[in-house]
């Protein structure tokens, strides 16, 4: 990246502030997060302009935006950094007991609301200082979690918890848990005493949809048999889902584990689906390079033996 000459008079802060601008996308918001003027931060960029020989940004009406060089660079500059983060902290080794650190941690809702307690629990435990932060992330149909794992290269999140498999060599995982899907109502559903299919697509259904798209999962499935059903209500994310289930007639495929966990006190039951839905495995999920990161791949690791406990598990503990 630089020639011989070039590292005598290269700074390694002009490379943080490469990396904030980057994840900013504003030249003005990563003036404030680094504590520097604007004209400092334009300053230092156009040394580094000078460096590596590429305007590495340009301008737009809401920011700036990476060139294709630097684009390009964005990966191993983080990686540089995360090298001598790594060398830095070891003069002082990461200490759970002690630590102050606030980590983010990314997550569709009906996975966050599954994992945060038992999550919580070790952390008062192991590490009462670490305070978290919790993005959701929801899948599009475009993207699926592409934008989601672009997030993690950007440090806009440390941990993505999310039901993929396909993921890049670039990234490390761990599967905390399985998944599948039940048909959730509230308690007294009349669909509850039959649940058939033929009976399944004639209730009215709440769907899970980000962009309030109401054709969802299930309905690839009714679609090559000829089925349809009705999407009366679409919601952002899956614990509104449920507190809506329990209060209407609505009926819903939500996670079982969520369901478990949360549905009894909200008055929501759950049957076995009559036509078959997927199954997935929950990843924690960072990208190696970051792992070098003391504090952050102890969390990881906290992550990755997590295990939901629902209320019959739990029950099952009581038993003598």
């Amino acid at each position: 990246m630089l020639n011989e000459t070039d590292l005598s008079r290269a700074d390694l802060n002009l490379l943080v502030l490469f990396e904030t601008v980057l994840e900013e996308g504003h030249v003005g918001r990563a003036a404030a997060r680094l504590n520097l003027s604007a004209s400092a931060v334009s300053h230092g960029l156009g040394r580094l302009r000078q460096l590596l020989n590429d305007p590495l940004f340009l301008r737009t009406p809401k920011g700036v935006v990476p060139t294709a060089r630097g684009t390009e660079l964005a990966a191993p500059i983080s990686d540089i950094l995360a090298r001598v983060r790594t060398v830095v902290s070891t003069a002082a080794p990461f200490d759970p007991k002690k630590t102050t650190r606030r980590f983010t941690i990314g997550a569709p809702d009906g996975i966050s609301a599954v994992v945060l307690s038992p999550l919580l629990k070790t952390l008062r435990q192991a590490a009462p200082g670490i305070d978290i932060s919790v993005r959701q992330i929801l899948p599009t149909p475009a993207r699926v979690w592409q934008t989601a794992m672009a997030d993690l290269e950007a440090r806009a999140m440390d941990i993505a918890i999310m039901p993929i498999d396909d993921i890049p060599a670039r990234f490390t995982h761990r599967v905390i848990y399985e998944e599948d899907f039940v048909i959730a109502m509230r308690a007294g559903h009349p669909f509850r005493k039959n649940p058939t299919l033929d009976r399944y697509c004639t209730m009215e259904h709440l769907v899970v949809s980000l962009s309030g798209d109401p054709h969802g999962f299930v309905d690839q499935f009714l679609a090559k048999r000829g089925r349809s059903r009705r999407i009366a209500l679409t919601v952002p994310n899956f614990m509104f889902a449920l507190s809506l289930v329990a209060e209407t007639d609505l009926i819903s495929a939500l996670p079982r584990t969520l369901v478990a966990m949360h549905g009894a006190r909200l008055g929501v039951v759950s049957v076995e689906a009559p036509l078959p839905l997927d199954r997935s495995r929950v990843r924690a999920i960072a990208p190696t390079v970051a792992l070098m990161d003391q504090g952050l791949a102890w969390l990881f690791e906290v992550l990755g033996g997590t295990r939901p406990v629902t209320r019959k598990r739990a029950a099952r503990r009581r038993e003598p």
